[in-house]
């Protein structure tokens, strides 16, 4: 089970807020207690230092069961202020815990802490936590392994055992330096120089076959491997050599089974996949490759651990490696998206909104800023930014959630669009009339359980590219993608009313659209942005404010006692 949280007081009886009734549930408790501190590691032939939690690269795995609460005390003990965001958990009226700097709390000081309380609602599978400073989550990241609620099982035959796999990233140099350069000067930041397994770059990377990680399995049994995609800035495919599987959940949530040789999945997804051991026993390749299908610069390197059979053999001259997919290959990655579609059984049913009262049409770009006399880092001496219906979020330096909830002035507008300024061929010949953005920090404000359709337009401004958008305190239905541009009339006829996937983080396709939808039932202050971390750094994002309903039960929870102060 990985690390044991450390108590476990039984028998509370609580209540959660879900799809707009008040459910009285018993929940089991749990305290964890997370040290953010640097840590002494070597890789690719080099050594450093950088911030972890409990020493570890990945940190700790997070275990409750479906409905439970847990506690998570957080030490900060870096030289700057940290935050801890646990991501696809909808925190049910409680955005205080969620985490993201300056949105829902300011940072915890340096020798400060700050205990989080996580509300599980009815999310089932894996979801995983990670910091939401700049980009310290690119070492400060977990897995949160959500197991059935008491008396009940998963929806297929149990396991002989599970593993978290976590992909991430290596840099040799510090990642605070070098998104803080790149932010000084406008430029893009510079990519990382390996990929990593738990931790371990792997086959073929210097100076880490050796130190690959490990994956023991018995013939004939199969295993649960629970996916965690921590990657910063690119969607990556995923295969085991010889060895198809099947996936049974998505970003927390079941899906009807897919079989495949291979997955696709962006940073901040989740998969649940099953793995039968059905192969001659021996060692085997896992591996993962970048998917990248845009000009900017991406680290091109692969990872690699090893599924190793229990038992007397003699291990091949070379170890197998699957073959994936090309690093561009679009096909491929549709190929396996479109294939996901959600359980929607009696057991675990879904509700998709079919009456929708709110429309929001976001325009998705990667933009400019100029900068006086040519003089910053990026394309033509000007500053690299994104949008959202051009608008460049600029974070403030007090909570948004704390602006919002005390009636503070002049934090942030109330006014982010609902559509892009004017309209314009997205997806085709933009010109340089879209090129440059605005700059503000907008909200959009949203009554209490309203029916909700977004429509996420990928443009071809500046550099088109596949964008993970990601939005706190929900999951949401993908009803709906699509090349080119989102036509009103036509392209609502293609949607997936009848069983979509209900998800977090959703790929919007290079020059196409997707459209998702939610009802606005749980009262807060909720981050939605790209999960590529250097277009959130540049702008790609916004906050949706539910407001509060008639009632005390679909209201904001009040503010915990200890709180970080923002001064």
């Amino acid at each position: 089970m990985g690390l044991k949280n450390m108590s476990l007081i039984l028998g509370f009886l609580g209540f959660v807020f879900l799809q707009g009734l008040l459910v009285c549930t018993a929940y089991n408790v749990h305290h964890y207690s997370f040290i953010v501190k640097n840590t002494y590691f070597e890789r690719l032939c080099s050594n450093k230092t950088m911030l972890t939690v409990n020493d570890g690269f990945p940190g700790p795995t997070i275990h409750v069961n479906k409905g439970d609460r847990a506690y998570v005390n957080v030490h900060n003990e870096a030289s700057y202020g940290v935050t801890i965001h646990w991501h696809g958990v909808k925190q049910p009226r409680n955005p205080w815990s969620d985490g993201p700097e300056n949105i829902t709390q300011c940072p915890i000081k340096p020798g400060k802490n700050f205990t989080y309380e996580i509300i599980f609602s009815d999310e089932e599978g894996t979801l995983w936590w990670h910091a939401h400073s700049d980009w310290t989550r690119a070492t400060v990241h977990g897995a949160i392994v959500i197991l059935p609620e008491a008396n009940t099982t998963y929806p297929f035959p149990e396991p002989a055992a599970e593993q978290v796999l976590i992909l991430g990233e290596w840099y040799k140099g510090d990642v605070k330096e070098i998104i803080d350069n790149a932010t000084a000067t406008g430029a893009d930041p510079t990519v990382s120089d390996a990929y990593t397994i738990n931790g371990q770059p792997g086959f073929p990377n210097n100076c880490s076959n050796d130190t690959s990680y490990k994956l023991t399995v018995e013939y004939g049994k199969t295993y649960l491997l629970r996916l965690v995609n921590a990657v910063m800035n690119e969607e990556m495919f995923f295969g085991i050599a010889k060895h198809n599987f099947t996936v049974v959940a998505r970003d927390g949530a079941y899906i009807k089974p897919v079989t495949t040789s291979y997955i696709m999945i962006t940073p901040g997804q989740t998969m649940d996949i099953l793995l039968t051991a059905n192969q001659s026993p021996s060692h085997y390749y896992i591996a993962a490759t970048p998917f990248f299908d845009s000009d900017a610069p991406y680290d091109s390197t692969n990872t690699s651990a090893i599924l190793q059979y229990t038992g007397n053999y003699t291990l091949p001259s070379s170890i197998p490696y699957p073959t994936l997919p090309n690093v561009t290959d679009q096909d491929a990655a549709d190929n396996f998206t479109t294939r996901i579609r959600s359980l929607a059984s009696a057991e675990h049913p879904i509700n998709v909104p079919k009456n929708i009262t709110t429309q929001i049409f976001i325009a998705v770009s990667v933009n400019q800023i100029l900068c006086a006399n040519a003089s910053c880092g990026g394309p033509d001496g000007n500053r690299v930014a994104a949008s959202l219906n051009n608008v460049s979020f600029v974070t403030p330096s007090i909570d948004i959630l704390q602006a919002y909830y005390r009636s503070l002035t002049g934090v942030f507008g109330s006014d982010f669009p609902s559509q892009p300024p004017y309209i314009f061929n997205f997806t085709g010949d933009v010109g340089n009339n879209t090129l440059y953005t605005s700059q503000g920090t907008k909200a959009r404000l949203i009554n209490y359980g309203e029916a909700v359709e977004i429509v996420f337009q990928g443009t071809n401004v500046l550099n088109a590219e596949n964008h993970p958008m990601h939005l706190h305190g929900f999951s949401f239905y993908l009803v709906g993608t699509g090349y080119g541009n989102f036509n009103a009339t036509s392209s609502p006829s293609t949607y997936n009313l009848n069983d979509p996937p209900e998800v977090n983080t959703i790929g919007v396709p290079k020059n196409g659209w997707a459209t998702i939808r939610f009802l606005a039932n749980n009262p807060g202050v909720w981050f939605m942005h790209c999960h590529l971390e250097r277009h959130a750094s540049w702008g790609m994002d916004t906050v949706l404010i539910v407001k509060n309903g008639t009632t005390a039960e679909t209201s904001i929870l009040p503010p915990p006692a200890n709180l970080p102060t923002c001064s």
